[in-house]
């Protein structure tokens, strides 16, 4: 049975939370390559499982670590969210990539490339955003700048929404990109579930 430590694992605990945000990121990232270039970049969908699977191990590594640990830096059930709501960025990020490729999409819509787009955008200023809470510094401008992008992705589903039942398109197809468009939103939307966490720890900590 592992000791608890009854010193705060300050450091260790702020180190993953970085880690896990800058691992988002690159997946978003990845995301941006993958739907930019298909179906030339399907081999970009390795590297995505990858990283979703190196988001697990992060996730992993902050329970375990909050187990072991008798005093956290941090409330215990906020380090849980924070770490869970950074995850599921990974686990939609993940998800609309396969869904791409397991839908055999012969191109991307445009406005899915925006959705993509717009994701890495929110989740450069969530880890921005990260990396100040071990000081509890200003987060205020990238949260901001996230939640923006939260409404402007808000604004693309819907719009690609109404462009598909407008067109004449087939109803498989209109039902895949459907698909597609939602899980994209999905990961905005984990985006922002990841802000009101990362404030509410901010707020209370201050």
């Amino acid at each position: 049975m592992a000791r608890l430590r009854l010193t705060p694992q300050k450091r260790e605990f702020f180190a993953l939370f970085t880690k896990a945000s800058a691992n988002a990121r690159e997946m978003a990232r990845l995301l941006v390559e993958f739907v930019e270039h298909w179906p030339a970049a399907r081999e970009t969908l390795r590297d995505i499982r990858e990283l979703e699977h190196e988001g697990d191990r992060l996730t992993y590594e902050v329970i375990r670590l909050l187990n072991q640990t008798f005093v956290t830096p941090l409330d215990r059930d906020d380090m849980y969210r924070l770490a869970s709501v950074i995850d599921d960025i990974c686990d939609h990020v993940d998800e609309a990539a396969d869904d791409i490729d397991a839908y055999e999409m012969p191109s991307v819509p445009t406005l899915a490339r925006r959705q993509a787009d717009v994701i890495y955008r929110a989740v450069a200023h969530l880890h921005e955003a990260v990396e100040q809470l071990e000081g509890f510094g200003d987060t205020s401008r990238h949260l901001f700048a996230l939640r923006e992008l939260e409404d402007e992705g808000d604004r693309i589903e819907r719009e690609a929404i109404a462009e598909l039942f407008r067109s004449r398109t087939d109803p498989l197809t209109i039902i895949r990109c459907k698909d597609i468009h939602e899980q994209l939103e999905e990961a905005l939307d984990a985006c922002e579930n990841a802000a009101d966490v990362l404030e509410a720890i901010l707020v209370k900590n201050r």
